[in-house]
């Protein structure tokens, strides 16, 4: 998993409440296993005319949002099944940050073990940061993991909480898989203890 340090990139904003892991990834593409790929398939049903063409009025469909890093949305963002393919999905597409009031739990934590940081605002910060993404490509926000500080394109700065493991967890790109392996040593003292002790085993 990439290192969650610094990200600086365009904002999109998605002002709207409740969006759910169908809305981010529709079922049509959860036959796969594959992490990657996913993108095309980030908010399909709003992306995508019923023929297959671009809608030109959604916000990653407009040219200044196509290279966005960052989304700031509505109220309870990831809420509905538990898909792992959301974050997936908007990793693929290029999203390393979602910024909202609030988060589904499953969603929540699916994005920190998939490297994608997920921050909790208030209402009136959520207002400031929506109101500098809909700048368009002048958008651009700063997220600094390590001093957890968001910075705007006019020097204004948020302070967002994090639970201290999660940060840690990002800022060394530590998934469940390597922070087992970060303990490969003591799991290999103690699997050689145990032949010794028990060399039927």
């Amino acid at each position: 998993m990439d290192k969650f340090t610094t990200l600086s990139g365009v904002a999109a904003p998605l002002p709207i409440v409740n969006i759910d892991t169908d809305m981010i990834i529709p079922k049509d593409y959860l036959k796969t296993i594959k992490r990657t790929g996913l993108g095309t398939g980030l908010f399909a049903e709003m992306r995508y005319n019923e023929d297959g063409s671009e809608n030109p009025d959604f916000v990653l469909n407009k040219p200044a949002y196509r290279n966005a890093r960052i989304l700031v949305a509505g109220d309870n963002f990831g809420c509905g099944s538990s898909r792992e393919h959301a974050p997936w999905a908007l990793l693929d597409f290029g999203i390393r940050c979602v910024i909202s009031t609030s988060f589904a739990d499953i969603f929540y934590n699916n994005c920190f073990k998939n490297g994608i940081l997920p921050i909790v605002v208030s209402q009136e910060d959520l207002d400031k940061l929506m109101d500098d993404a809909e700048r368009g490509s002048n958008a651009t926000l700063t997220v600094d993991l390590e001093a957890q500080e968001i910075h705007g394109p006019d020097g204004g700065v948020v302070r967002f909480d994090i639970d201290a493991f999660k940060k840690h967890c990002l800022l060394n790109g530590l998934d469940d898989i390597g922070l087992t392996m970060a303990k490969a040593a003591k799991i290999d003292s103690y699997e050689a203890k145990l032949a010794e002790n028990r060399p039927w085993a």
